[in-house]
């Protein structure tokens, strides 16, 4: 049974008006907070497992420090990195940055883990949105609202 609030929160995230402000907002919370908190809290954790993802600028190089929602697979070890882009048209900056600079790491828990990164295709990322549409079904509509595909990341400790 999901938490409560859970399902009014899948509805508001769904909504084209979460899609605008979201990106501007939540990032920019978590970035401070965890930063505050020297990595013990993460807001957007609070209703999704969340990571910073540090990763080299595809173009640039420099660091980059994104917080994400992530989806833990637990019995693997490994974590799943959804480049929904909160159903806006273009992927996120990340993905492109995850392409470039497979080797990253997170902040799991207050915890760096290094990762490497690799970009799901085929049977193995039909699984891995089936998992993730059960895990936040808001991703679902977030595909529907774009011509892209969404790009599933699984991160593998390194």
């Amino acid at each position: 049974m999901a938490p409560p609030g859970v399902k009014l929160v899948q509805k508001v995230s769904s909504t084209r008006a979460f899609g605008r402000i979201a990106p501007h907002v939540i990032p920019a919370l978590d970035r401070t907070v965890h930063r505050l908190t020297r990595g013990k809290v993460l807001l957007s954790a609070q209703m999704l497992p969340g990571v910073i993802l540090r990763v080299r600028g595809a173009k640039s190089g420099i660091e980059r420090r994104t917080p994400l929602a992530c989806m833990p697979e637990e019995e693997r070890g490994t974590w799943l990195l959804i480049g929904s882009n909160f159903g806006r048209p273009g992927h996120p900056a990340w993905t492109a940055n995850l392409l470039a600079h497979p080797d990253a790491e997170i902040n799991w828990r207050g915890a760096d883990v290094p990762v490497t990164a690799r970009l799901l295709e085929g049977s193995e990322r039909e699984a891995a949105w089936a998992a993730a549409l059960k895990f936040w079904p808001p991703y679902a509509t977030y595909q529907r609202r774009v011509d892209r595909q969404i790009r599933l990341f699984r991160l593998e400790r390194r």
